[in-house]
């Protein structure tokens, strides 16, 4: 690949990176008012929220395996189409049957985004993999931290459909931008991999002894990293408004650098390692950044601004560490793409359920002490498993 056409397929890369987290924090913000339009009772309204994590857990096998047939190109196409047909289809509806089918249909571009996207690094970054894995994970966030800042002025503008619908055009850009930059690319992806990779481009989707641990090993961080992820974000505005007795309006500002700082991490943690900084101590920074959220909530709540944005550097760095390894140690493509989907089913499964785990914790303790030492706990198991696989490679 030439440092040309390798940049044009980076920046096309970015741009659709941009799409898979922007319509799930979109919805959040205008919530109450879509719930009001459409008659929904809260359960009625969580379920727009949770349908996306459900499809990340339950549509990642077949993801993978069109991701396999059609070839990472056109399934990052599908994607997008995905999502724009998607937030289309949730803004325009006038139901909750309608408002959910929308969703699902997102949720399913975005299910194949996490497993295109992923392969299209290993395939054509190899070398470069983690800091494309970062700038990947940052754009993400970036998308995330638009849609959270931007949605309410947009629907106090236009209304809440519009302000929906609207992110819907960053998905027509990264549709025209990526399909100009992998045109006539598809049959000659191997011989350029090939040529730029030592790796086998088009290998079987074997794992080996080694890459199997690996992959049991990051099924168990995912998991601790994103059920901890969607917990958090979920009911961090609550625990905040009820450790800190401040008002809904504050806890929501306090909550912001959650998202916000999570493009440091992806950013800073591939800028560490090229200054070769070890890779386990790295990893376990981050953990320990993560963990500074639940125990500083228990134990010095007045420093929560601090908490929680050395847990939004810790999210945002700890997702790019887990897909770099991925990236970096399969022995092949086609093993990358399983392995990484195994990772995202395992983790995202946990994830679906993690709000309402969190949730009922509180409802049984009475507060928010047992939920934040939960949290505490599945990270410290999220940080054994890193530091098991962070160790170097033989």
């Amino acid at each position: 690949m030439s440092a040309r056409s390798g940049g044009f397929v980076l920046v096309a890369l970015l741009l659709v990176a941009l799409n898979l987290r922007a319509p799930l924090t979109s919805l959040p913000p205008v919530v109450g008012q879509v719930s009001e339009a459409l008659s929904l009772t809260p359960a009625q309204a969580g379920l727009l929220t949770s349908v996306p994590v459900l499809c990340f857990a339950l549509l990642t096998p077949p993801a993978s395996v069109l991701v396999a047939r059609a070839g990472p190109e056109r399934a990052v196409l599908a994607a997008v189409v995905g999502v724009f047909a998607g937030q289309v289809v949730r803004s325009a509806g006038t139901s909750l049957p309608l408002a959910l089918v929308g969703t699902a249909v997102l949720g399913a571009g975005i299910t194949i985004g996490n497993v295109a996207v992923p392969v299209v690094i290993a395939r054509d970054f190899q070398r470069r993999s983690a800091v494309v894995t970062g700038a990947y994970s940052a754009m993400m966030n970036v998308g995330s931290a638009l849609a959270t800042t931007l949605t309410v002025p947009l629907a106090v503008a236009w209304g809440w459909q519009w302000a929906l619908a609207g992110w819907a055009a960053m998905a027509v850009v990264a549709f025209v931008v990526w399909g100009l930059a992998v045109r006539g690319s598809t049959d000659v992806a191997a011989a350029r991999t090939a040529a730029t990779s030592p790796r086998r481009a088009d290998g079987p989707p074997h794992l080996g002894r080694a890459m199997t641990v690996l992959t049991v090993l990051l099924c168990v961080a995912f998991a601790g990293q994103s059920s901890s992820y969607y917990a958090v974000t979920a009911w961090l505005p609550e625990i905040l408004h009820a450790r800190l007795g401040v008002d809904t309006a504050a806890a929501g500002g306090l909550s912001a650098p959650f998202q916000l700082c999570a493009v440091l991490g992806s950013l800073g943690a591939p800028l560490a390692l090229a200054r070769r900084v070890p890779l386990r101590v790295v990893s376990l920074t981050l953990v320990a950044l993560w963990v500074a959220l639940p125990a500083g909530m228990l134990a010095a709540p007045g420093a929560a601004l601090l908490w929680v944005s050395l847990a939004g550097v810790a999210q945002g760095g700890n997702f790019t560490v887990i897909f770099m390894l991925i990236a970096q140690r399969a022995p092949s493509v086609a093993a990358a793409r399983r392995a990484s989907a195994v990772v995202q089913t395992v983790g995202y499964a946990f994830a679906a359920l993690a709000p309402t785990a969190l949730g009922a914790l509180h409802g049984a303790s009475g507060g928010w002490t047992v939920p934040l030492a939960g949290v505490l706990g599945v990270l410290a198991l999220m940080g054994v498993t890193m530091a098991v696989a962070t160790r170097p490679a033989t």
